[in-house]
């Protein structure tokens, strides 16, 4: 079985590179991004922005494994914009992160090979100066429980330094906690303990 992913490596806020070649200018940025959606926001927001611009290419890839990824050219010769972008980003092992590239074209030509360098550098000069964090994966539960038991669940959180992000006290205890993803399996054998426990795991984070 392979070893679980704890740690993924971003970037904290967005940062920017330029890159100037025959004319034409090239402004990369680079921002934190955690779905397609958001990626879709981002690059309507950057065009708003740019709307004089003659191409915003851009790529992104999101996710613990990495594996959902998109790069995409905006009308520039095929693979000689998204690509190299996408390149950097696997270059500097990030995900959760989208950098679009936009081109003010300065009336020379660069050719493919040229266009490949100027988006390549571009991404490359955000990433170089962008703010990179590791971030640690928890898993989110949902626990639920008798008053009885609460010392006991209380003590357990206390001796594995686990957080309780959201608590209510009715009729019985519901807890929403944060479990570092490494600890998940250890911290579920450990609920088996205490019989009235009904525990969700909400996933990873």
């Amino acid at each position: 079985m392979s070893e679980v992913q704890c740690t993924y490596r971003t970037i904290r806020e967005l940062s920017t590179g330029i890159f100037k070649e025959k004319g034409s200018k090239f402004i990369a940025l680079a921002a934190p991004c955690y779905s397609e959606e958001e990626a879709k926001q981002l690059l309507d927001q950057w065009r708003k922005e740019h709307h004089q611009s003659r191409h915003l290419c851009y790529a992104y890839r999101l996710g613990l494994d990495k594996n959902i990824f998109r790069a995409n050219d905006d009308g520039e010769p095929n693979n000689s914009a998204g690509i190299p972008i996408l390149g950097q980003i696997q270059s500097f092992d990030l995900t959760n992160i989208l950098v679009g590239v936009i081109r003010y074209f300065g009336g020379t030509k660069l050719g493919v090979g040229g266009l490949v360098q100027a988006y390549k550098t571009a991404a490359k000069e955000s990433l170089e100066v962008a703010d990179i964090i590791e971030v640690e994966v928890f898993s989110h539960f949902e626990i639920e429980f008798n008053y009885d038991e609460m010392p006991g669940i209380m003590n357990l959180l206390k001796q594995r330094k686990i957080t309780i992000s959201t608590q209510r006290f009715n009729e019985d205890c519901y807890l929403e906690i944060n479990v570092e993803l490494n600890k998940t399996h250890e911290f579920e054998m450990a609920l088996k303990d205490f019989k009235s426990v009904v525990c969700v795991n909400k996933g990873m984070y």
